[in-house]
């Protein structure tokens, strides 16, 4: 039998990410390639009670069929929580999603057609590029600097008429994968050109509650309702294996994603929605969620400290010949800078021969890759992984250099 694929199907990927992650399964290897949550954070013990809770109290309509659009109770939360933040959002605006990850599916199957012009941050989210390639748009980086996206190049790429982008995606808050947030000033900017000039956004929030010290400014969303879409997920306060998400529509989007999601999965698993808002009911994300920011930021402190003592600068430091780096608000990532004359994807294998990984940035680029850029995630190595594996990577790097 021969099987004809569709042309899109071409256009699939699979994720570098996990490729790598494949490789750090060898034994010893510190890895600082996934972007996985720490399992430190999953509360284990809050979820044990909800689980008996909703079997308990309402067993059999927990495992039925149930409506596309979420569980009703778990939508009130989202958009009650929105509101604390300066969103004015209903419930009948939230659709529960398979994670976010399927809001950016849903996102491209609406609003994509073969040759749409989208634009993006540089670098972006490897998994929006995923998922919006097979849709076969024309994806435009717009320059981006260490406070986000640049509004005057934004205004330029967004076109008009006929040639106009379908929408840019951003990524606000701790950006995956460099870590940076976007300040007040060119939010505030990029705001002003999006609603000018018509062009529609896709706010991706998946790490906005994990900050450090204070939190993000507000969001695009806040700014620009009617123009936004915002995504939002459950799995870096609760649990990735959940797969829980959100989105927050526009009323005159909301049918066409709800009939994708329809399409795509009929629903989002009721069982997790109802163990997520019985967990949630009592203020508990409140409590727990404090306990995550102070976790990744000593994590996070650790590694900066530990490269400033293998590399002697603080970051920028050190010129075009030490290896440079950001130092990031909150999230669970930091973005690196390979010395001159070195590519990331080139000295992974011989990092990971010295029991260390990462993971090269050229991979979060839709054009243009930087092959020095490299990003290290903090979250899931202890203080004493973070020591053995930065010095372990100042080697391999000091290695390459004495080898050019």
């Amino acid at each position: 039998m021969s099987w004809k694929l569709a042309q899109r199907a071409d256009k699939m990927n699979p994720s570098v990410i996990r490729e790598i992650l494949k490789v750090t399964e060898k034994p010893g290897i510190i890895s600082f390639a996934g972007g996985l949550p720490s399992p430190q954070t999953f509360p284990v013990d809050a979820m044990l009670e909800a689980t008996q809770k909703v079997l308990t109290q309402d067993g059999r309509s927990a495992l039925q069929y149930a409506a596309s659009e979420g569980y009703g109770p778990l939508r009130d939360w989202v958009a009650h929580d929105l509101k604390k933040q300066g969103m004015d959002v209903s419930a009948d605006q939230v659709l529960i999603t398979t994670g976010s990850q399927q809001g950016l599916d849903l996102v491209a199957k609406i609003l994509i057609d073969a040759g749409s012009r989208i634009l993006v941050e540089t670098p972006t989210y490897l998994g929006a590029l995923q998922a919006y390639t097979p849709m076969e748009p024309t994806v435009v980086s717009v320059a981006s600097d260490d406070e986000g996206v640049d509004a005057a190049d934004l205004r330029i790429q967004a076109g008009s008429g006929a040639d106009a982008a379908r929408f840019v995606y951003l990524l606000p808050n701790f950006q995956n994968p460099t870590g940076r947030t976007m300040t007040e000033a060119r939010r505030a900017a990029v705001a002003a050109v999006a609603a000018e000039v018509g062009l529609p956004v896709i706010e991706d929030n998946p790490y906005g509650d994990l900050w450090f010290d204070a939190p993000p400014p507000a969001s695009l969303a806040s700014r620009n309702p009617d123009g936004t879409l915002y995504l939002g997920s459950f799995s870096k306060i609760l649990a990735p294996g959940l797969r829980l998400g959100y989105l927050v529509a526009p009323k005159a989007l909301y049918p066409k994603l709800l009939q994708a999601k329809q399409a795509a999965d009929l629903h989002t698993p009721s069982f997790n929605q109802r163990i997520v808002s019985e967990v949630l009911k009592d203020g508990f994300i409140d409590r727990h969620v404090p306990t995550i920011r102070a976790l990744y930021k000593s994590q996070c402190e650790a590694m900066l400290a530990a490269l400033e003592r293998e590399f002697g600068h603080t970051g920028h430091g050190g010129g075009d010949h030490s290896l440079q780096w950001n130092r990031p608000a909150g999230g669970m990532f930091l973005w690196t800078r390979l010395p001159a004359g070195l590519d990331a994807v080139k000295l992974l294998p011989k990092a990971v021969d010295h029991n260390v990984a990462f993971v090269p940035g050229s991979a979060f680029y839709a054009d243009n890759a930087d092959p020095r850029s490299m990003r290290l995630s903090f979250v899931t190595a202890s203080v004493s992984q973070i020591n053995i594996g930065i010095a372990a990577l100042a080697q391999t790097i000091r290695e390459a250099q004495a080898a050019l």
